[in-house]
Parts: structure tokens; C-alpha cells; sequence
């Protein structure tokens, strides 16, 4: 009859959420629902996650948004919704999306890369201690806590910071292919309708 006609044709919005932090340490637990979401999905069913993350590691947010991939290889759109941050690793998952949608106050952004670290060469050398570490690799430590930093060292880490950017830009611009990405990969943040003219969220 009419009515289970209309009940088997209805379509599913899953819904799901990703607070992340700086280690994307929640992506375990993605990974599991979002198995559990592909698993269960009939064709024309949505997914909605809404995120919340100012970003982190590389290797985190990475892993994070090759978990969201899934769900375009299996057909389903997505929309993830910014309620206050998407920034950074954050917005490498958002660039996923079929669909953006931010609050007005969202931040949205931060295409870039940041290394830093604390250096006590100086403080250790002036206290008589001298920290000893055998590599075996031109670089396999250039600037570290405990070693005085040479301009070679510092050449070397911003080629591997630069070398990631460009990563991390050509994996957003690929899969938002919208952006202007030469604009926007310069790890400003924006809001509102800035973020909007950027063709950050829709």
C-alpha cells in the first residue's frame, strides 16, 4: 500500500559528532562509527557530523579525514556542521564534506603549519651540562630542546614545514575544489560572511 511504500522509500540522516583535540585522539572512535554507518546505510541515506576541532597532528587529522573519505567512497553525502571552530586539521576534515555549514561566529581556516619547541641549549650550557645524542643520518636531528641550532638546522625544518603545507593545501584543494587555494592556504582564519566569500563553508 501507499504508506509502506512511503516507509520503505524514507531516507536516513546519521548523525554523529567530532570534538577533536591536538592528537585527534577520537578518531578510534570514528573509525568505528563510521564502519558502523557504512555497514547499515541504504542508498540515498545522509550522514551529518558536527565537528569542533582547532586542529593538531598531521598524522591525526590525517587519519581523521581518510575515515570521512569512507563515506564518499560509499555514496553517502555529507555535511559537517561548525558550530565554534574548524580550524587547521579541523578544516583538512571539513574540505571532505559535500556540504559546510558554519555558525556566524565560527572560526574557519588556518591553512598552514606550525613547529615549535622549547630550546635550553644556552640555559644547560651556562649550568655546565653538555647533552650528548649519536644520530646516523645528515638530518636525522636538527633542532631539538637540548642542541645548539645552527641555520642549517633551521633551513632544513622550514623545507619539512613548507613540504607539509603543500600537502596539506593540495589535499584540501583537491577535495574543495571551490577554494582559491593560493587565498586561503596562508593560515589566516575568517568568519562569517569572510569565510563564506572565501567559499570556506556554503
Amino acid at each position: 500500500n501507499e504508506d509502506h511504500a512511503a516507509v520503505v522509500g524514507r531516507k536516513n540522516l546519521f548523525v554523529t559528532t567530532f570534538p577533536g583535540d591536538t592528537t585527534a585522539s577520537q578518531v578510534k572512535e570514528l573509525r568505528e562509527e563510521v564502519t558502523a554507518i557504512v555497514r547499515s546505510a541504504k542508498p540515498g541515506d545522509e550522514v551529518l557530523l558536527v565537528l569542533e576541532s582547532g586542529g593538531g597532528t598531521v598524522t591525526g587529522y590525517g587519519l581523521a579525514a581518510a575515515q570521512l573519505k569512507r563515506f564518499k567512497d560509499a555514496n553517502l553525502k555529507l555535511t559537517i556542521c561548525v558550530e565554534q571552530v574548524a580550524a587547521s586539521g579541523g578544516y583538512m576534515m571539513c574540505c571532505i564534506a559535500d556540504h559546510i555549514v558554519a555558525s556566524p561566529f565560527a572560526v574557519l581556516g588556518s591553512i598552514g603549519v606550525i613547529s615549535d619547541q622549547p630550546n635550553v641549549y644556552e640555559r644547560l650550557k651556562k649550568e655546565g651540562i653538555e647533552f650528548q645524542t649519536v644520530t646516523a643520518g645528515k638530518y636525522k636531528r636538527t633542532i631539538t630542546p637540548t642542541k645548539k641550532v645552527t641555520q642549517e638546522d633551521l633551513d632544513k625544518s622550514k623545507e619539512d614545514v613548507e613540504a607539509i603545507l603543500k600537502l596539506f593545501s593540495g589535499f584540501v584543494a583537491s577535495n574543495r575544489p571551490i577554494l582559491d587555494i593560493e587565498n586561503v592556504a596562508t593560515g589566516e582564519t575568517w568568519f562569517d560572511q569572510d569565510a563564506l566569500d572565501r567559499n570556506l563553508c556554503d
